[in-house]
């Protein structure tokens, strides 16, 4: 074993996915695997990747992960694949002892701390868009409420209008009782006419 190879890190790390269709997962960890290759200092050993299974909450969406062996020549490329791929486990597989100078802490720290920066500034502009988008649904909401308060009072004042000019409808008497007692009339005077026809005929024939 040379010198250079006892300098030399080596990790497995696990990388976890989750999304659908569980083809898109296969194919993201397989870009995943590749990029990571690309990265200075870092050489890919081994790779295996895990087929995709349904969630037992979520059937609808898979979770597939892969675990990979690499090799990195130093602790702080170490650190930086930790910080841009965000694996599940790194496990160190060897070298069993680690010997770090003055000059390793602090590029690990650095890039540790950079990183670090990085991300608070992030989601500071994402708390500040969030602030602006919530003040701007705000006044939003806020004018629509007053344009539905205004059109219900400008119906309850033409309600009001159409009720005050609203023609008075004139009660019509009723007439069935009346003609009721001029029919009754007329017949009690149509009674009494017979009746005394009656007598008159009565009388007729006893002075004959």
């Amino acid at each position: 074993m040379s010198l250079d190879d006892k300098k030399k890190i080596n990790a497995i790390m696990v990388l976890e996915v989750l999304g659908r269709p569980p083809e898109y997962l296969i194919e993201t960890l397989n870009n995943l695997i590749k990029a990571m290759a690309e990265e200075k200092g870092v050489a890919v050993k081994e790779n295996k990747i895990m087929e995709p299974v349904a969630m037992k909450e979520k059937p609808d969406f898979y979770s597939s992960f892969a675990e990979i062996e690499v090799e990195v020549e130093e602790i702080l490329h170490l650190a930086i694949l930790m910080f841009k791929y965000m694996p599940a486990h790194v496990e160190i597989i060897s070298p069993q002892n680690l010997n770090l100078s003055n000059a390793g802490f602090n590029d690990l720290f650095n890039e540790l701390t950079r990183r670090l920066h990085g991300y608070e500034e992030i989601a500071r502009i994402l708390q500040t868009e969030k602030m602006i988008l919530e003040n701007q649904l705000k006044t939003i909401l806020g004018n629509k409420e007053e344009e539905t308060k205004k059109e219900e009072g400008k119906k309850k004042e033409a309600k009001k209008e159409k009720i005050e000019t609203k023609p008075e409808k004139k009660i019509k008497k009723p007439r069935a009782k009346k003609t009721k007692k001029a029919n009754g009339k007329q017949k009690v005077s149509l009674s009494h006419s017979k009746a005394m026809r009656k007598e008159e005929i009565k009388e007729e024939k006893n002075d004959n």
